[in-house]
Protein backbone atom coordinates (compact mmCIF):
# COMPACT_ATOMS: atom_id res chain seq x y z
CA UNK A 1 0.00 0.00 0.00
CA UNK A 2 2.62 2.55 -0.73
CA UNK A 3 0.43 5.45 -2.45
CA UNK A 4 -0.77 8.44 -3.00
CA UNK A 5 -1.76 12.40 -1.21
CA UNK A 6 -4.97 13.86 -0.08
CA UNK A 7 -8.07 16.36 -0.21
CA UNK A 8 -10.16 19.32 0.42
CA UNK A 9 -9.81 22.18 2.96
CA UNK A 10 -12.48 20.39 4.88
CA UNK A 11 -11.09 17.90 6.43
CA UNK A 12 -8.79 19.90 8.05
CA UNK A 13 -11.64 20.97 10.91
CA UNK A 14 -12.49 16.75 10.72
CA UNK A 15 -8.80 16.62 11.96
CA UNK A 16 -8.92 18.99 14.65
CA UNK A 17 -11.97 17.57 15.84
CA UNK A 18 -10.12 14.08 15.62
CA UNK A 19 -7.01 15.84 17.91
CA UNK A 20 -9.13 17.63 20.24
CA UNK A 21 -10.95 13.85 20.76
CA UNK A 22 -7.21 12.50 21.42
CA UNK A 23 -7.32 14.87 24.86
CA UNK A 24 -10.73 13.42 26.34
CA UNK A 25 -10.55 9.44 25.17
CA UNK A 26 -7.91 9.09 27.58
CA UNK A 27 -11.20 10.06 30.69
CA UNK A 28 -13.51 7.80 28.56
CA UNK A 29 -14.35 4.48 28.54
CA UNK A 30 -14.33 1.83 25.61
CA UNK A 31 -17.70 1.06 25.11
CA UNK A 32 -16.89 -2.35 23.20
CA UNK A 33 -15.88 -2.98 19.39
CA UNK A 34 -19.71 -5.12 19.60
CA UNK A 35 -20.98 -1.99 19.80
CA UNK A 36 -22.14 -1.14 16.07
CA UNK A 37 -24.74 -3.38 14.83
CA UNK A 38 -23.40 -6.85 12.49
CA UNK A 39 -23.55 -7.01 8.75
CA UNK A 40 -26.17 -8.31 7.35
CA UNK A 41 -26.96 -11.84 7.57
CA UNK A 42 -27.36 -11.93 3.93
CA UNK A 43 -24.16 -10.59 3.19
CA UNK A 44 -21.89 -12.33 5.17
CA UNK A 45 -23.81 -15.90 4.17
CA UNK A 46 -23.05 -14.59 0.22
CA UNK A 47 -19.44 -13.98 1.41
CA UNK A 48 -18.80 -17.30 3.01
CA UNK A 49 -20.21 -18.67 0.08
CA UNK A 50 -17.25 -17.06 -1.77
CA UNK A 51 -14.68 -18.11 0.75
CA UNK A 52 -12.41 -15.90 -0.67
CA UNK A 53 -11.25 -12.57 -1.15
CA UNK A 54 -8.79 -10.70 -2.87
CA UNK A 55 -6.65 -8.02 -1.94
CA UNK A 56 -3.92 -6.34 -3.29
CA UNK A 57 -0.72 -4.09 -1.76
CA UNK A 58 -1.33 -4.61 1.38
CA UNK A 59 1.84 -4.90 3.81
CA UNK A 60 1.16 -6.37 6.92
CA UNK A 61 3.31 -3.87 9.00
CA UNK A 62 0.72 -0.97 7.23
CA UNK A 63 -1.81 0.47 9.23
CA UNK A 64 -2.28 -2.59 11.46
CA UNK A 65 -3.43 -4.55 7.87
CA UNK A 66 -1.89 -7.46 9.16
CA UNK A 67 -4.44 -7.80 12.08
CA UNK A 68 -7.02 -6.59 10.23
CA UNK A 69 -6.88 -9.07 7.74
CA UNK A 70 -6.06 -12.13 10.93
CA UNK A 71 -9.30 -10.82 12.51
CA UNK A 72 -11.26 -10.51 9.47
CA UNK A 73 -10.41 -14.10 7.77
CA UNK A 74 -10.96 -15.37 11.64
CA UNK A 75 -14.58 -13.76 12.24
CA UNK A 76 -15.73 -15.34 9.01
CA UNK A 77 -13.69 -17.70 7.97
CA UNK A 78 -12.72 -16.07 4.64
CA UNK A 79 -9.30 -16.96 3.19
CA UNK A 80 -7.39 -13.40 1.96
CA UNK A 81 -4.95 -13.99 -0.55
CA UNK A 82 -2.95 -10.46 0.21
CA UNK A 83 -0.77 -9.70 -4.19
CA UNK A 84 1.89 -7.76 -4.60
CA UNK A 85 2.23 -6.29 -0.60
CA UNK A 86 5.03 -3.72 -1.60
CA UNK A 87 3.35 -2.21 -4.61
CA UNK A 88 1.86 1.30 -5.42
CA UNK A 89 -1.38 2.42 -5.92
CA UNK A 90 -0.62 2.78 -9.49
CA UNK A 91 0.01 -0.77 -9.72
CA UNK A 92 -3.29 -1.34 -7.59
CA UNK A 93 -5.41 0.00 -10.67
CA UNK A 94 -3.61 -1.87 -13.44
CA UNK A 95 -3.82 -5.02 -11.77
CA UNK A 96 -7.85 -4.15 -12.10
CA UNK A 97 -7.26 -3.34 -15.93
CA UNK A 98 -5.15 -6.62 -16.52
CA UNK A 99 -6.95 -9.04 -14.38
CA UNK A 100 -10.40 -8.17 -15.51
CA UNK A 101 -12.26 -11.55 -15.46
CA UNK A 102 -9.53 -13.76 -13.47
CA UNK A 103 -10.45 -15.27 -10.52
CA UNK A 104 -6.47 -13.81 -9.28
CA UNK A 105 -8.53 -10.28 -10.00
CA UNK A 106 -8.52 -7.56 -6.67
CA UNK A 107 -11.12 -7.72 -4.87
CA UNK A 108 -10.86 -3.91 -3.23
CA UNK A 109 -7.81 -1.64 -3.30
CA UNK A 110 -6.64 1.07 -0.48
CA UNK A 111 -5.19 3.61 -3.28
CA UNK A 112 -4.84 7.74 -2.34
CA UNK A 113 -6.99 10.12 -3.56
CA UNK A 114 -5.28 11.48 -6.92
CA UNK A 115 -5.63 7.35 -7.93
CA UNK A 116 -9.25 7.12 -5.97
CA UNK A 117 -10.36 9.70 -8.61
CA UNK A 118 -8.29 7.99 -11.71
CA UNK A 119 -10.29 4.82 -10.86
CA UNK A 120 -13.64 6.94 -10.62
CA UNK A 121 -13.26 8.02 -14.00
CA UNK A 122 -11.66 5.08 -15.57
CA UNK A 123 -14.95 3.47 -14.32
CA UNK A 124 -12.56 0.61 -12.50
CA UNK A 125 -14.96 1.08 -8.98
CA UNK A 126 -18.28 -0.16 -8.21
CA UNK A 127 -20.19 2.13 -5.66
CA UNK A 128 -21.08 1.16 -2.24
CA UNK A 129 -21.87 2.73 1.11
CA UNK A 130 -21.26 0.79 4.54
CA UNK A 131 -23.22 1.38 6.91
CA UNK A 132 -21.63 3.37 9.30
CA UNK A 133 -21.22 6.02 6.22
CA UNK A 134 -22.52 8.88 7.47
CA UNK A 135 -19.82 9.36 9.62
CA UNK A 136 -17.01 9.17 7.34
CA UNK A 137 -16.02 13.17 6.59
CA UNK A 138 -17.85 14.42 3.74
CA UNK A 139 -14.94 15.62 2.07
CA UNK A 140 -13.02 12.70 2.51
CA UNK A 141 -15.30 10.19 0.34
CA UNK A 142 -17.09 10.45 -2.90
CA UNK A 143 -20.57 11.76 -2.91
CA UNK A 144 -22.00 8.49 -4.90
CA UNK A 145 -20.04 5.69 -3.24
CA UNK A 146 -17.20 5.21 -5.69
CA UNK A 147 -14.61 5.54 -3.40
CA UNK A 148 -14.40 6.69 0.72
CA UNK A 149 -11.18 7.76 2.91
CA UNK A 150 -10.19 4.64 5.52
CA UNK A 151 -7.46 6.83 7.44
CA UNK A 152 -4.68 9.63 7.55
CA UNK A 153 -1.69 10.87 8.69
CA UNK A 154 1.01 13.09 8.49
CA UNK A 155 4.73 13.50 6.66
CA UNK A 156 7.44 12.36 9.46
CA UNK A 157 10.77 11.91 9.74
CA UNK A 158 12.52 8.20 11.22
CA UNK A 159 15.64 8.07 12.21
CA UNK A 160 18.22 5.29 13.18
CA UNK A 161 19.93 6.30 16.24
CA UNK A 162 23.02 3.93 15.99
CA UNK A 163 23.90 5.77 12.36
CA UNK A 164 22.57 9.41 12.84
CA UNK A 165 23.82 10.86 15.65
CA UNK A 166 21.86 14.09 15.62
CA UNK A 167 18.44 13.78 14.89
CA UNK A 168 17.19 15.87 11.72
CA UNK A 169 14.28 18.28 13.42
CA UNK A 170 13.35 20.50 10.15
CA UNK A 171 13.42 20.21 6.47
CA UNK A 172 16.99 22.56 6.35
CA UNK A 173 18.80 19.82 8.54
CA UNK A 174 18.53 17.24 5.94
CA UNK A 175 21.18 19.10 4.00
CA UNK A 176 24.20 18.82 6.56
CA UNK A 177 27.12 17.09 5.48
CA UNK A 178 26.26 14.55 8.47
CA UNK A 179 23.58 13.09 6.70
CA UNK A 180 25.46 11.76 3.36
CA UNK A 181 24.14 9.03 1.51
CA UNK A 182 21.29 8.70 4.55
CA UNK A 183 18.36 9.70 3.56
CA UNK A 184 15.60 7.73 1.38
CA UNK A 185 11.90 7.71 0.41
CA UNK A 186 10.04 4.39 0.40
CA UNK A 187 9.61 4.61 -3.17
CA UNK A 188 9.27 7.17 -5.92
CA UNK A 189 7.09 9.80 -6.00
CA UNK A 190 5.89 9.13 -9.74
CA UNK A 191 4.35 6.38 -8.11
CA UNK A 192 4.77 6.16 -4.40
CA UNK A 193 2.08 8.12 -2.67
CA UNK A 194 4.22 8.01 0.64
CA UNK A 195 7.24 9.80 -1.66
CA UNK A 196 4.56 12.07 -3.10
CA UNK A 197 3.65 13.24 -0.12
CA UNK A 198 6.99 13.74 1.53
CA UNK A 199 7.99 16.11 -1.99
CA UNK A 200 4.44 18.02 -1.10
CA UNK A 201 5.68 18.27 2.44
CA UNK A 202 9.43 19.43 1.62
CA UNK A 203 7.73 22.07 -0.40
CA UNK A 204 5.76 23.33 2.23
CA UNK A 205 8.34 23.79 4.41
CA UNK A 206 10.70 25.45 1.59
CA UNK A 207 8.57 28.45 0.13
CA UNK A 208 5.69 26.31 -1.42
CA UNK A 209 2.34 25.99 -1.52
CA UNK A 210 -0.62 23.50 -2.17
CA UNK A 211 -0.82 24.95 -5.17
CA UNK A 212 3.04 25.02 -6.13
CA UNK A 213 5.09 21.40 -5.11
CA UNK A 214 7.77 22.85 -7.64
CA UNK A 215 10.24 24.00 -4.16
CA UNK A 216 9.59 20.27 -3.20
CA UNK A 217 11.42 19.01 -6.25
CA UNK A 218 14.24 21.16 -5.77
CA UNK A 219 14.80 20.36 -2.59
CA UNK A 220 14.96 16.82 -3.42
CA UNK A 221 17.46 17.78 -6.44
CA UNK A 222 19.70 19.82 -4.08
CA UNK A 223 19.88 16.66 -1.36
CA UNK A 224 20.42 14.63 -4.25
CA UNK A 225 23.55 17.34 -5.55
CA UNK A 226 24.87 17.19 -2.39
CA UNK A 227 24.81 13.28 -1.54
CA UNK A 228 22.46 13.16 0.87
CA UNK A 229 19.79 11.12 -0.51
CA UNK A 230 19.80 7.43 -0.82
CA UNK A 231 18.83 6.15 -4.00
CA UNK A 232 17.41 2.86 -1.99
CA UNK A 233 13.73 2.54 -1.26
CA UNK A 234 13.70 2.58 2.29
CA UNK A 235 11.93 -0.30 4.16
CA UNK A 236 11.26 -1.36 8.13
CA UNK A 237 14.44 -3.33 7.34
CA UNK A 238 16.63 -0.70 5.79
CA UNK A 239 15.77 1.28 8.71
CA UNK A 240 16.90 -1.31 11.12
CA UNK A 241 20.14 -1.85 9.30
CA UNK A 242 21.33 1.21 8.78
CA UNK A 243 21.04 1.02 4.73
CA UNK A 244 18.25 3.72 4.84
CA UNK A 245 19.51 5.54 8.29
CA UNK A 246 16.47 8.45 7.85
CA UNK A 247 13.53 7.34 6.21
CA UNK A 248 10.96 10.18 4.79
CA UNK A 249 7.65 8.28 5.42
CA UNK A 250 3.71 8.72 7.11
CA UNK A 251 4.10 8.94 10.95
CA UNK A 252 1.79 6.01 11.60
CA UNK A 253 4.20 3.57 9.74
CA UNK A 254 7.45 5.30 11.32
CA UNK A 255 5.91 5.22 14.53
CA UNK A 256 5.25 1.21 13.47
CA UNK A 257 8.92 0.68 12.47
CA UNK A 258 9.95 1.92 15.92
CA UNK A 259 8.04 -0.03 18.21
CA UNK A 260 8.58 -2.78 16.02
CA UNK A 261 12.45 -2.29 16.69
CA UNK A 262 12.90 -2.53 19.90
CA UNK A 263 15.68 -4.52 21.30
CA UNK A 264 17.02 -4.44 17.44
CA UNK A 265 17.77 -0.22 16.91
CA UNK A 266 16.57 2.78 18.74
CA UNK A 267 14.58 4.55 15.85
CA UNK A 268 13.01 8.39 16.64
CA UNK A 269 10.33 10.02 14.92
CA UNK A 270 9.76 13.07 14.66
CA UNK A 271 6.97 15.82 12.36
CA UNK A 272 9.38 18.23 10.87
CA UNK A 273 9.30 21.60 13.04
CA UNK A 274 9.32 24.92 11.32
CA UNK A 275 6.85 24.06 8.86
CA UNK A 276 3.16 23.41 7.61
CA UNK A 277 2.80 19.48 8.43
CA UNK A 278 1.54 17.93 5.05
CA UNK A 279 -1.22 15.29 5.97
CA UNK A 280 -3.01 12.68 3.22
CA UNK A 281 -5.65 9.60 3.47
CA UNK A 282 -5.93 6.39 1.47
CA UNK A 283 -8.97 5.25 -0.19
CA UNK A 284 -11.08 1.95 -0.06
CA UNK A 285 -12.57 1.21 -3.58
CA UNK A 286 -14.22 -1.96 -4.33
CA UNK A 287 -13.24 -3.28 -8.10
CA UNK A 288 -16.14 -2.93 -10.47
CA UNK A 289 -15.28 -6.30 -11.55
CA UNK A 290 -14.68 -8.28 -8.28
CA UNK A 291 -14.68 -11.98 -8.96
CA UNK A 292 -15.73 -11.96 -5.06
CA UNK A 293 -18.42 -9.27 -4.56
CA UNK A 294 -20.05 -10.04 -1.12
CA UNK A 295 -16.69 -10.58 0.12
CA UNK A 296 -15.53 -7.15 -1.24
CA UNK A 297 -18.56 -5.32 0.58
CA UNK A 298 -18.15 -7.71 3.90
CA UNK A 299 -14.32 -6.70 3.73
CA UNK A 300 -15.67 -2.52 3.69
CA UNK A 301 -18.23 -3.20 6.13
CA UNK A 302 -15.29 -5.22 8.64
CA UNK A 303 -12.87 -1.82 7.98
CA UNK A 304 -15.57 0.73 8.62
CA UNK A 305 -17.03 -1.07 11.64
CA UNK A 306 -15.59 0.49 15.42
CA UNK A 307 -13.72 -3.06 15.68
CA UNK A 308 -12.04 -2.41 12.23
CA UNK A 309 -11.61 1.47 12.90
CA UNK A 310 -9.87 0.90 15.85
CA UNK A 311 -7.33 -1.71 14.57
CA UNK A 312 -6.31 1.09 12.38
CA UNK A 313 -5.67 3.13 15.22
CA UNK A 314 -3.64 0.25 17.13
CA UNK A 315 -1.39 0.70 14.11
CA UNK A 316 -0.97 4.47 14.73
CA UNK A 317 -3.36 5.44 11.85
CA UNK A 318 -5.84 7.81 12.36
CA UNK A 319 -8.94 5.82 10.69
CA UNK A 320 -11.98 8.12 9.25
CA UNK A 321 -14.55 7.94 11.86
CA UNK A 322 -11.78 8.77 14.40
CA UNK A 323 -13.84 11.95 15.59
CA UNK A 324 -17.12 10.18 16.06
CA UNK A 325 -15.28 7.00 17.99
CA UNK A 326 -13.71 10.02 19.89
CA UNK A 327 -16.65 11.71 20.92
CA UNK A 328 -18.69 8.40 21.81
CA UNK A 329 -15.84 7.46 23.96
CA UNK A 330 -15.19 4.36 21.68
CA UNK A 331 -11.42 5.05 21.76
CA UNK A 332 -9.60 3.10 24.83
CA UNK A 333 -7.31 5.40 27.13
CA UNK A 334 -4.32 3.05 27.12
CA UNK A 335 -4.38 3.04 23.10
CA UNK A 336 -4.92 7.25 23.51
CA UNK A 337 -1.70 7.25 25.46
CA UNK A 338 0.42 6.11 22.75
CA UNK A 339 -0.60 8.06 20.02
CA UNK A 340 1.61 11.38 19.24
CA UNK A 341 0.73 14.84 20.52
CA UNK A 342 -2.04 16.36 18.77
CA UNK A 343 -0.30 19.56 18.56
CA UNK A 344 0.96 19.11 14.97
CA UNK A 345 -2.59 17.89 13.66
CA UNK A 346 -3.97 20.68 14.03
CA UNK A 347 -2.10 22.52 11.59
CA UNK A 348 -2.15 19.77 8.90
CA UNK A 349 -2.32 20.80 5.13
CA UNK A 350 -4.65 18.96 3.05
CA UNK A 351 -4.27 19.16 -1.38
CA UNK A 352 -8.00 19.27 -3.26
CA UNK A 353 -7.69 16.85 -5.67
CA UNK A 354 -7.43 19.70 -8.54
CA UNK A 355 -4.32 20.65 -6.46
CA UNK A 356 -3.35 16.75 -6.39
CA UNK A 357 -3.39 17.14 -10.33
CA UNK A 358 -1.60 19.56 -10.87
CA UNK A 359 1.44 18.82 -8.39
CA UNK A 360 1.77 15.20 -10.36
CA UNK A 361 1.77 17.04 -13.59
CA UNK A 362 4.88 19.09 -11.82
CA UNK A 363 6.15 15.99 -10.88
CA UNK A 364 6.21 14.24 -14.12
CA UNK A 365 8.16 17.48 -15.85
CA UNK A 366 10.14 17.98 -13.10
CA UNK A 367 11.20 14.94 -10.98
CA UNK A 368 13.85 12.84 -13.29
CA UNK A 369 14.78 15.49 -14.99
CA UNK A 370 16.29 17.49 -11.82
CA UNK A 371 16.37 14.90 -9.25
CA UNK A 372 19.59 12.74 -10.37
CA UNK A 373 20.66 9.87 -8.02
Amino acid sequence: MANDSNRAPGRREALKLAAAGLAGAGISSFLGREALAAPAASLVAAAKKEAHLNVITLPPDWANYGAIMDTFHKRYGIKITDANPNGSSAQELQAIRSLKGQSRAPDVVDVGPSFADIGKKQGLFLPYKVATWSEIPADMKDAGGVWYGDYFGVVSFAANRSVVKTMPMTWADLKKPEYKGMIALNGSPLGAGAAFAAVFAASLGNGGSLDDMAPGVKFFAELAKLGNLNPSVGTPASLVSGQTPIVINWDYLSIGYQKKAVGKAEITVVVPENAQPYGSYYCQAINKFAPNPAAAKLWEEFLYSDEGQILFLEGFAHPARYAALAAAGKIPAALAKELPPAAPYKLVKFTTLAQNDKAQKVLQALWTKEVKI
